[in-house]
């Protein structure tokens, strides 16, 4: 009863960030430690997630194996918490290894997201398209939300890179997924984090969480070529 009663203390306190009608953007910046720059195995990844005013809300902690991570690259399977700033956790997201061609169809990227004790939430499912990066959202049903569109692959070797997130007709645009931190995140130095995302303010708590869970997918597939 009272491990029940912990969870959703802080099953309530994500909902309630998330749900605040001052939160629209958030920032999401690795750490680095002196062992992990002078290391070719670097230990698992950190992350601070932070609101527009700088303020971390939560923190993330990626889990790979050192040897997938540098056999599989963007491919490996991971898991990636997010804790609260008590150190509770509060999502997790499950990415299984994968493919990015889009004749391997069967393998395709997919991330599965879940709040505690164990609910899932929904789902990112990479598409199959022949010129730009393309992502669709799903809910714990598999009932497809939202479509997440990028740039041109020809040009996705560039330093900058915006995806944009899309209503299934394709005729609204809800929010974005960038790296382009000076123009995503005003106010705050691009050395502050790694990549930005943005969303209507009353959009639903869960469904802010499964458009997070898609931008660590995309730092993880296009932000960094080899992560």
């Amino acid at each position: 009863m009272v491990e029940n009663t912990r969870i959703q203390i802080h099953l309530s306190s994500w909902l309630g960030i998330l749900d605040s009608s001052m939160i629209n953007q958030l920032l999401v910046g690795e750490r680095f430690d002196l062992l992990q720059v002078n290391s070719h195995f670097a230990n698992n990844k950190t992350y601070d997630i932070k609101n527009n005013r700088g303020q971390r809300l939560f923190f993330a902690e990626e889990k790979c194996n050192c040897f997938l991570r540098y056999l599989c690259g963007p491919q490996r399977p991971l898991t990636m918490t997010i804790y609260d700033n008590s150190g509770q956790d509060v999502i997790k997201m499950h990415k299984t290894l994968g493919c990015s061609c889009c004749w391997a169809n069967y393998y395709l990227q997919k991330l599965k997201v879940i709040m505690p004790p164990g609910e899932t939430i929904g789902y990112v499912y990479q598409l199959c398209h022949p010129f730009s990066p393309e992502f669709i959202i799903k809910d714990k049903n598999k009932e497809a939300i939202m479509i997440i569109r990028g740039p041109c692959t020809v040009f996705s070797y560039l330093n900058y890179l915006t995806f944009h997130i899309l209503s299934l007709d394709e005729e609204m645009v809800i929010g974005k997924i960038s790296n382009q931190m000076n123009t995503l995140m005003e106010g705050l130095n691009a050395s502050d984090g790694k990549f930005g995302v943005q969303f209507p303010f009353d959009l639903d708590a869960k469904i802010k969480a499964l458009i997070l869970g898609a931008s660590f997918l995309i730092d993880c597939m296009y932000f960094k070529l080899w992560c």
